[in-house]
């Protein structure tokens, strides 16, 4: 590594780096996009064009960024030492979660300074980097991870449709004393029924931990897609009937909107057609009353601040729930 010449990585870089190895992603991807991006932004001497990084071996990649990294690291932390015990724990990690074969090992089977990266965290980070941290101190980072309910390792993949879902599965389960973060439980929105169907078949080719697949009512087709392909370990839930958002309490519904709306003149109960499904009664609600335009993520959000206990969790959640902790 005598002959390479390179510009030195800032420290904001660097902690970008640490949180983009770290984040739940497939791990051959998210190495190679750090690693590349070294190269191309940094590295001065030798010059390499972008299709020749592309290419470039895995092993080689490898070593020349976290010679690039750890040398810029010398500049910033120039008095810590490495902890391989983070580096191996990180590997020991990555291949409980996701399936790596040997070319992946080579990118995991580095000697990046995990521990003077560390040392240049602010206050303030999230999750990840939280459980990076964490790694270096504890004598049981699996327990203090769960103690100090920082979500990874992730255990089990939720795929959903929307982003209802997304913000209020994870708080009705911390009601009923299964927090996501606490159990490792990493929910991802799909954005749609057939978008949930291509995350399930992209998941399931590089995952070793379990994954829970909900749906609405209406998905019956989306399940006989996933069905063929649906390993022995993951678990598909379809709701009795509507959309989540027709799974809410009514008393929990008409206390958010008499939050979301001041000087209600009609209640939630009348005036608006409850036979086509929530979101279409809450759109028309907000509609008739001169409101804001109805919006699913704002009113979930309000539907969270909201919640105060279990009595405001339905049977069919807490029938979710439970079979999900069950996986």
């Amino acid at each position: 590594m005598e002959n390479i010449k390179f510009k030195p990585l800032d420290k904001e870089r660097i902690i970008i780096s640490a949180d983009r190895l770290t984040r739940f992603k497939e791990t051959e991807t998210k190495y190679l996009r750090v690693f590349r991006d070294i190269l191309t932004h940094n590295l001065i001497s030798p010059k390499y064009k972008k299709p020749e990084i592309d290419e470039m071996d895995y092993w080689r990649l490898k070593n020349i960024a976290e010679y690039v990294i750890n040398s810029s690291l010398k500049i910033l932390s120039p008095d810590t030492k490495p902890d391989l015990l983070i580096n191996r724990r990180l590997l020991e990690c990555e291949k409980s979660v996701f399936n790596c074969d040997e070319k992946t090992d080579m990118l995991l089977n580095n000697k990046i300074n995990y521990n003077a990266i560390i040392k240049l965290f602010p206050s303030e980070v999230p999750l990840n980097l939280k459980w990076l941290k964490m790694l270096s101190v504890s004598d049981n980072p699996f327990k203090d991870s769960f103690l100090h309910a920082l979500h990874f390792p992730v255990k089990k993949l939720v795929i959903c449709e929307g982003i209802t879902e997304e913000i209020l599965l994870p708080e009705f389960s911390r009601i009923l004393d299964y927090d996501f973060d606490k159990f490792g439980v990493h929910l991802i929105s799909a954005g749609g029924k057939n978008q949930v169907v291509r995350l399930y078949y992209s998941y399931a080719d590089i995952l070793k931990i379990p994954i829970f697949v909900l749906l609405d009512s209406d998905a019956g087709k989306n399940y006989e897609e996933i069905l063929p392909r649906l390993r022995q370990e993951d678990k598909i839930y379809i709701l009795d009937h509507g959309e989540f958002e027709d799974m809410l309490p009514e008393k929990l519904v008409e206390k958010t909107l008499n939050y979301s709306i001041e000087n209600i003149s009609l209640s939630p109960s009348e005036d608006c057609d409850r036979t086509c499904g929530m979101v279409h009664y809450l759109e028309e609600y907000f509609k008739k009353r001169g409101a804001h335009e109805f919006k699913k993520s704002d009113f979930a959000q309000a539907v969270k601040l909201n919640i105060s206990g279990e009595e405001d969790v339905s049977d069919e959640f807490r029938n979710i729930i439970n079979s999900l902790r069950e996986m």
